[in-house]
Parts: structure tokens; sequence; C-alpha cells
């Protein structure tokens, strides 16, 4: 998570400083909010799995597994579409 809170501060200053449109700034925000609320489900996901099978137990650790994959695939597209907006500016 604190990945991502200071990947976010990153991402809304070079919006700032590069002037991005409104249009791209919904999809940054929209990918930003998503971003967090992913892992805010992860996380629920893990304090459930810890809750309900404290001891080791396989099919808690493909839960967890799964939840934390879910989020780096969403992190993955969100950088792939961060690139598409802010590349154009950059280059």
């Amino acid at each position: 998570m604190q990945i991502h809170v200071v990947a976010s501060f990153i991402v809304l200053f070079l919006g700032a400083v590069l002037s991005i449109t409104s249009g791209e700034w919904m999809v940054v925000l929209l990918l930003i909010a998503g971003m967090f609320s992913l892992e805010l489900m992860n996380t629920a996901v893990e304090k459930v799995v810890d809750l309900v099978s404290p001891e080791y137990h396989i099919l808690a650790k493909h839960a967890k597994d799964a939840a934390a994959a879910a989020v780096l695939v969403y992190a993955c597209f969100a950088v792939l579409i961060g690139g598409i907006i802010f590349l154009k500016y950059l280059f």
C-alpha cells in the first residue's frame, strides 16, 4: 500500500506539471481509486483468511495468493495505461 501511495503522489504531480487533459485526469483518478480499493479488498481477504484459518492451510494460501495476484494484475494494467497517457507528454 505504501508503494501505491508514493506512486499516486508522483502520478498526480506529473499530471499537474504536464497539464494532462480532463479526460486523462478522469482515467488517472479512476486508476488510483481502483488500486486503493483493490488493495483494501486484498487486505480484507487476508484478514478474513487469517481469522478463519489461523494455522497454515493450502487453501488459505491459495486464497491469499489469488487476492494478491488480482492487485498485481490491476497494477500492471494501471502502469500500462499510465504509460499510454504520459509517454506522449514526455517524448
